[in-house]
């Protein structure tokens, strides 16, 4: 009888993890809604000096920018040997390697694949900065079908080749080949087969830029004015797609540059925040509908927020996101910076538990507490072992873990407050 407490409450708390588990995990770009921000709680609100704990590091990985994926125990990155391109899975307990396989070749300025894999259930979608996009399983990287963007669509990429996360909503995967004939389509994430080709028309005589070159940032879903689109930001500026034919709905010129647009778009509501750096910021666009019609009418322009791509976070209704040389705080509302602060410098950033966790691209590493009222840190330390390079993949913090990759290098941390 004084069995069946125990053996409930042990269910219970199995459950319990198995929950945390899955809220815990980081399975594609920028956490589990692409936003940049986890649900995570019970992490550490201040580092020791010297940072937290290294919980284990690896090397082995070759060249590249790619953000790791975490999921089911497993992490997910991609990485070289010699001029091609691998995913690689390894484990999140000590880094070991479980499988590898081969997706591409190395391609553009700055070689090296800068995607991060999409777990999708047993499925890892990733694609190669030469246009190679593949359907893998997880079990042990075997190819079940795989793309060529530039072969199958015609895509057109620009100077620093393909760095897109591929985006899987349901049963649809969707990406950016880039080019005249298939700027973006949408595909069968289960077999590869086409289901819509979108079409960048009926644009305004005069444009500044070309919609036709992929830029480098990835596609998020939103839901604007009760009809779910597809956002993402092109070489020409922001565009949003109807979701279930690939129509033009919006564009957004002003947040682009003529050399590189690499961040994820914020959307909250029917406003649209994205920014670009060389000189150029960030602005927020207010998206209107009058009949079948959509328009997107600037509502403010925040020149400081050069946002190079390092990636913003809007936590409530602040944005927290690095200039040329700071970290700045502005309100989603009015576009006011409210702080501007050195920090870490120019870098990339993500959320996690009441702090914004800066992946400065010289180094350091700080954590900050996201406070609109005043820029307060609660560590910094300086990454061991850096590359001749530039740190420029994101921070990821999934299941008490910090992982930091620089290169060959991978790092990860122990952040949870025990």
């Amino acid at each position: 009888m004084k069995r069946q407490p125990i053996l409930a409450l042990l269910a219970s708390a199995l459950l319990t993890a198995a929950a945390l588990g899955d809220d815990r995990d980081w399975p594609q770009w920028r956490g589990p809604a692409r936003t940049g921000l986890s649900t995570e709680t019970g992490l550490l609100k201040k580092w020791p000096e010297g940072g937290p704990k290294l919980a284990w590091k690896i090397k082995g990985l070759g060249d590249g920018f790619s953000t790791p994926s975490v999921a089911s125990g497993r992490l997910y990155i991609l990485g070289t040997k010699e001029k091609d391109e691998y995913l690689i899975a390894l484990s999140t307990a000590d880094g070991s390697r479980a499988w590898d396989v081969k997706i591409g070749a190395m391609a553009g300025g700055h070689p090296g694949p800068r995607c991060t894999p999409t777990v999708d259930g047993d499925r890892i979608y990733a694609l190669s900065s030469d246009g190679k996009l593949h359907c893998v399983g997880s079990g042990k990287g075997n190819v079940v079908w795989s793309k060529d963007l530039r072969a199958d669509f015609g895509g057109k990429y620009g100077g620093w080749a393909y760095a897109e996360s591929p985006l899987i909503d349901g049963d649809v995967l969707v990406c950016t080949p880039g080019g005249e004939t298939a700027p973006i389509v949408a595909l069968n994430k289960n077999t590869g087969d086409v289901i819509w080709k979108a079409s960048i028309t009926g644009l305004p005589e005069g444009k500044k830029r070309s919609y036709t070159t992929s830029g480098y940032s990835s596609v998020i879903t939103a839901m604007i004015h009760g009809t779910k689109q597809y956002v993402q930001f092109l070489s020409g500026g922001v565009v949003g797609l109807d979701a279930k034919t690939g129509k033009l709905l919006w564009h957004y010129e002003h947040p682009a540059n003529g050399t590189a647009n690499c961040s994820t778009p914020i959307v909250k509501n029917d406003a649209v925040f994205a920014a670009s750096a060389y000189g150029n910021g960030g602005g927020r666009a207010d998206i209107t509908k009058a009949g079948d019609n959509f328009e997107a009418n600037e509502k403010y322009f925040v020149k400081q927020m050069q946002n190079h791509h390092g990636g913003m976070v809007l936590v409530g209704d602040h944005l927290y996101g690095t200039g040329n040389n700071s970290l700045l705080c502005v309100d989603f509302d009015s576009g006011k910076i409210l702080w501007d602060e050195k920090s870490a410098g120019k870098g990339a950033v993500c959320y996690a538990d009441g702090h914004i966790y800066l992946r400065g691209e010289k180094g350091e590493i700080a954590l900050v507490e996201a406070n609109p009222k005043e820029y307060i840190e609660k560590g910094k330390f300086m990454q061991p072992e850096r590359s001749a390079k530039q740190a420029w993949p994101h921070p990821v913090v999934s299941g008490g873990k910090l992982y930091i990759r620089d290169l060959d290098l991978l790092l990860c941390y122990d952040v949870s407050a025990k």
